[in-house]
């Protein structure tokens, strides 16, 4: 799982630098401070605590309210 995450979020921030990470500043500010492989680490963790609280909690991803608008 752990390689899961690692490889998607290496995509996730692959994409971000190609196209912009507009809907993700968290993102973008941590990709300004950190090296990419330690940024992805970083994204893969926080997708793992994502997943882990949704199974906990048997509900679904709910996008956040600053991300919608």
């Amino acid at each position: 799982m752990r390689s899961l995450f690692t490889a998607g979020a290496l995509a996730v921030i692959r994409y971000a630098k190609i196209h912009g990470a507009g809907r993700r500043p968290w993102l973008s500010a941590l990709l300004a401070r950190r090296a990419t492989k330690v940024a992805a680490i970083a994204l893969a963790n926080k997708l793992a605590r994502i997943a882990w609280a949704m199974m906990a909690r048997n509900e679904r991803y709910k996008e956040p309210a600053a991300l919608m608008a």
